[in-house]
């Protein structure tokens, strides 16, 4: 990053500054002729200077300069104008005067717009530079840096920073020239009221940045304290689980309500400090005024200076202020904005920065295969002791090697350095002729895969995250608004910022081995169910959803499985295992808001008791009739409920059977109840609509309490043609069933079924489930179910995953980019010994002609290995297998034949 702020700025905006300056410097002689019409309106039009000689008529726009006595006298004629009368020369020169204010001010609003543009350009730009150097964070950098105060500087501390881009060298040029400007004219009117003004604006420039010195000290101070307070904030945030845990919520709200006083504290002497600076500058500035109207009076007493002479003078100074406090303002915030960049540059130091190491030719980019040699490997540990020291190895790649590690740091350490995760060691590491942290980072990013313990996905489907690798440069650019794209690449070179856009095609399928989109899923697939996750593939395909209008084969083919799956539950006597959906009755498995909406809520306002609260689902219910029944079904709920868990702890496996009433509303049902049992009419429209919510999720067949007959089921069947009249008809809040297609807004397993499992039937929902998984191989559905799985979402950070899911994602993350060398370091933890054991031989297999690295706690596995690296006081000894699994030779599209040595 560039040191200097005012350098970076004119490196990369020079031609736009240039443009705007010399917009600014046309836009003065306008700016000039309006601070001398009003000397012209008074002395000429009004006290009639033009027609003193008795004259009927005078010259209008009659241009020409008089230079003062001071300066030599004389005059210069440019226009000779027009004759026009007294009341004419009145109009003519107040409309030359609007003019003139229409013009400065149409002057103004292109520059301040251009200002504006311009900082938006260098601060998207610098933006992007800052990222672009978060990328370039080594891995010691990233230890060390939080990833909450690296995001607020990008988004939140160099917004002042692109605030102030646009003013950098225009605004002291276009506000420097205005008050140059208004100072000559005051001076050609009377060199004292100008030395006057002069001396008043020396005093401003000089003691009011010295009083300003402070407040930069003091917005140091806040801008610290409060990316610390974010970083805080964070760090509470990401370990939220522990203060839960060890009941520490007082302790970090005593700490936070510190950070936050102190925090006030800086802020309140911020604002003493630049009021009294605000309060001494609009003294200084009213000062001169005052010297105007006693001194320039008096000149104006003796005749050395005419009114209106005196009134032009008055009014260019007012012009004047402004444009000195926003150049005080300017040079206050220059010297803040000089702060914050200093600190973002110290934050972005070229020693947290990896270099910048690209793939120089295409030649480069070739299999890391060959003899990898270490030499005098030295690794020291957090407190100076030597984890490696002065060890050496050899090996043929590609191989597999077993790091032992036996209870010691080394191994993962050795892991890393291999995996290019850790640069901080001494000596070298060369694969062939190449040192491997000389290798672009473009072609070990392609070759070398790491699986750590702590596997990162990002919020996205399980899809994203499994081809994030495969996204290295886009290879077809993706069909846009030609207009639209011709501006947007012309932004992002004005701005620095890439050229391709993000719907561009990046996935390289022919590098995979795939033929399209859909071959990339099956490979994906195929994978992960080669992990173990295939079966978890499919559950979350049962739980996604199909949009029919995009895919309309499959939505007529899944409406064609659920008929099979109706016809199979008819004729082998598994009938009563579901209740189909069926518009002319009651589902006895569903609740009441089911049978009534008949259909799947899509916004929050149709689900759960907001549907009680939702105006046109009441309307509905009060024209059926429904509404007083389900009110006083919902009093009985209440009642007996609070009979239930009466004296029964929060937590209580009752409270989760009937989830109608939490431990925390019992109270406030009982009192309901009570102004129920003093008379009907103490019920409010609150409590009647609390006490509605309740039956809308009551299912008989499930919580049994007799409270649903045969008469009040045909009524809720009933007014369910009017509910969804109503409903239809304000808005998209329900998408409704129907038999004979697929409702995009409930999951594929709804879909297929069509209807609810029975609450009655044991072990309903086992067999259920093997009857729609036969079914779906049968209409070869698999492959579409296990598609859509890759859709489910994994949420922030992979915690919506389990530790197996998220570690097995990651694994398939590394293994389908078929990288030359893959390391794993901890990845197999979360799962069991014996999973662990069987990942590792499907490993194995699938990385045949592969180097694999892995971590072993101990011996037990290292025979399924070619070599073991172990380490023993600070040296690398490498045993090799006895038997050593023969490969056969490879050859990569576009790489060198390679054939596996022995290992070293």
């Amino acid at each position: 990053m560039e040191k200097s702020l005012f350098r970076y700025i004119w490196t990369h905006s020079r031609r736009d500054q240039l443009i705007v300056c010399a917009v600014v410097l046309a836009s003065l002689p306008f700016y000039f002729m309006s601070l001398d019409l009003p000397r012209q309106i008074v002395n000429q039009a009004i006290q009639g200077e033009a027609f003193r000689d008795g004259n009927a008529t005078a010259p209008f726009l009659h241009l020409k300069f008089d230079w003062p006595a001071w300066l030599g006298s004389g005059t210069v004629e440019i226009f000779e104008g027009f004759e026009v009368g007294r009341v004419g020369l009145l109009m003519g020169l107040s409309f030359l005067f609007l003019f003139f204010v229409v013009v400065n001010g149409a002057f103004k609003y292109w520059i301040n717009v251009a200002k504006g543009v311009l900082g938006e350009r260098m601060l998207r730009r610098m933006r992007f530079d800052l990222f672009s150097m978060v990328l370039r964070f080594t891995p010691e950098a990233l230890r060390s840096v939080k990833s909450s105060e690296t995001a607020t500087i990008i988004k939140d501390e160099v917004e002042p920073i692109g605030g102030f881009i646009g003013d950098a060298f225009i605004t002291p040029v276009f506000l420097g020239l205005q008050a140059t400007t208004a100072l000559v004219f005051i001076m050609v009117q009377n060199v004292w009221l100008g030395l006057i003004a002069l001396a008043v604006i020396a005093v401003q420039f000089t003691i009011i940045p010295r009083l300003r010195r402070e407040l930069l000290r003091l917005g140091k101070q806040r801008q610290l304290a409060s990316r610390q307070l974010a970083g805080r904030i964070a760090e509470v945030l990401d370990g939220i689980e522990v203060v839960h845990v060890h009941n520490a919520y007082d302790w970090e709200r005593a700490e936070i309500g510190h950070r936050l006083f102190n925090l006030f504290t800086i802020r309140l002497k911020i604002y003493n400090r630049k009021f009294f600076v605000k309060s001494l500058n609009n003294f200084l500035a009213q000062l001169t005024p005052f010297f105007f109207y006693a001194i320039g009076g008096y000149f104006a007493l003796r005749g050395t200076l005419d009114i209106g002479q005196l009134v032009a003078v008055i009014a260019a100074y007012r012009e004047l202020p402004p444009p000195l406090k926003e150049l005080i303002d300017w040079d206050q915030q220059r010297l803040d904005v000089q702060v914050k960049y200093d600190q973002v540059t110290q934050h972005f130091a070229e020693e947290r920065l990896a270099p910048l190491l690209d793939a120089r030719q295409e030649a480069e980019d070739v299999p890391l295969v060959g003899p990898m040699v270490g030499e005098d490997i030295r690794v020291a540990g957090p407190h100076g002791d030597m984890i490696i020291e002065g060890g050496a190895f050899a090996i043929d790649l590609p191989a597999k090697v077993a790091l032992i590690s036996n209870g010691g740091a080394a191994a993962t350490t050795m892991a890393r350095i291999i995996a290019r995760r850790s640069t901080e060691f001494h000596g070298q590491i060369r694969i062939g002729d190449r040192d491997l942290l000389q290798i672009p980072a473009s072609v070990a990013g392609r070759r070398i895969a790491y699986a750590g313990v702590d596997p990162i996905l990002f919020p996205g489907s399980i899809r994203d995250n499994l081809v994030y690798g495969l996204r290295a440069k886009p290879l077809r650019r993706a069909a846009e608004d030609r207009r639209e794209m011709d501006r947007r690449i012309a932004e992002a070179i004005r701005t620095g910022n890439p050229l391709e856009h993000i719907s561009d095609q990046w996935v390289d399928y022919e590098r995979i081995g795939a033929r399209d989109e859909n071959d990339l899923d099956r490979i994906l697939i195929d994978l992960l169910d080669r992990v173990g996750m295939g079966d978890t593939i499919y559950l979350f395909g049962l739980g996604g959803r199909i949009d029919p209008e995009r895919d309309r084969d499959l939505a007529e083919r899944v409406v064609e499985a659920r008929r099979r799956l109706r016809e199979t539950f008819q004729t082998n006597g598994m009938a009563d295992l579901v209740e189909p959906f069926d518009p002319t009755r009651y589902n006895s498995q569903a609740t009441i808001a089911e049978n009534l909406l008949f259909g799947v809520a899509v916004s929050d306002e149709f689900r759960g008791r907001n549907l009680a609260e939702n105006a046109q689902f009441r309307s509905a219910t009060d024209r059926s009739g429904l509404t007083d029944d389900l009110v006083q079904m919902g009093l009985e709920i209440a009642q007996t409920m609070t009979e239930i868990f009466e004296g029964l702890p929060p937590g209580h496996s009752l409270f989760e059977q009937f989830s109608f009433i939490g431990a925390e509303e019992l109270t406030e049902f009982e009192a309901i109840l009570r102004r129920h049992a003093r008379g009907e009419g103490r019920l409010t429209q609150e409590d009647r609509t609390r006490l509605l919510a309740l039956p809308l999720a009551y299912i008989e067949t499930r919580h049994r309490l007799g409270l649903l007959d045969r008469r009040l089921m045909s009524r809720v069947v009933e007014a369910r043609g009017l509910v969804r009249e109503v409903l239809e008809n304000s808005g998209d809040g329900v998408e409704f069933y129907d038999p004979d297609r697929v409702c995009a807004a409930a999951p594929l397993r709804d879909n297929l079924l069509f209807g609810r499992i029975s609450h009655q039937v044991a072990n309903a929902r086992v067999r259920v489930a093997e009857a729609v998984a036969a079914i779906v191989r049968e209409l070869d559905l698999l492959t579409d179910v296990e598609r859509i799985g890759l859709d489910h979402q994994v949420g922030t950070a992979g915690r919506l995953l389990s530790p197996q899911e998220r570690a097995s994602v990651n694994l398939v993350r590394c293994l389908v980019k078929r990288p030359d060398i893959m390391v794993i370091d901890g990845a197999l933890a979360p799962f069991d010994e014996a999973q662990a054991q069987q990942l590792m031989e499907v490993l194995i297999g699938l990385l045949d002609r592969q180097s694999l690295f892995m971590v072993l706690p101990n011996d037990r596995q290292a025979g399924a290995f070619d070599a073991q690296m172990r380490f023993r006081d600070g040296q690398i000894i490498i045993n090799e297998t006895a038997q050593r699994t023969p490969r056969s030779r490879q050859v990569e599209p576009g790489g060198a034949q390679t054939t596996a040595g022995e290992v070293a």
